[in-house]
């Protein structure tokens, strides 16, 4: 047991070494469900006081339903998921901002706890330029949920509400 748990420290140390030597250059973030700025989910209020909203982009990934709520997973094919496009305001607000918003997305987690999400590095696409950003994608299997074929998690909404 106490091997595990040093195990499973380690790896999160050397995670977090690789996030905090990555941050420096990538001061970007990716949504695309319920921090986009429709949704006015009390955790938005971060990306409104530490970013700047550049617009909408898209990265490569795939829509599911959990049933409670869309998942997103990378997905290296034809496959790609709309979003919402931020920029840091500046490094020092974006380093409290998005412990903020780990800590929102579940990925303090205990050692021998699995996190809901990963926070990772993807090529975003805004008006076909890539530049590189931060996305939070679903940590778990997606066996069983129905695929989402519609690529906007906003557009999906709309769809499941229609009479």
């Amino acid at each position: 047991m106490a091997l595990k748990k040093c195990t499973a420290f380690l790896l999160k140390a050397d995670y977090l070494i690789a996030m905090m030597t990555a941050k420096s250059t990538t001061l970007q973030l990716f949504v695309y469900g319920s921090l986009r700025s429709g949704f006015r989910n009390p955790a938005y209020q971060y990306l409104s006081n530490y970013f700047t909203l550049i617009g909408e982009a898209v990265v490569q990934g795939k829509f599911y339903d959990k049933g409670d709520y869309p998942v997103a997973i990378p997905d290296n094919g034809d496959h790609y998921i709309t979003g919402e496009l931020y920029a840091a305001k500046d490094e020092e607000g974006f380093d409290w901002a998005i412990a903020q918003l780990d800590d929102y997305e579940g990925l303090n987690v205990e050692p021998d706890e699995k996190p809901w999400y990963t926070r990772e590095l993807v090529t975003v696409y805004k008006d076909g330029k890539p530049s590189s950003s931060w996305i939070y994608w679903y940590n778990d299997s997606v066996e069983g949920m129905p695929e989402i074929e519609v690529g906007d998690i906003m557009k999906y909404i709309l769809q499941q509400n229609k009479p």
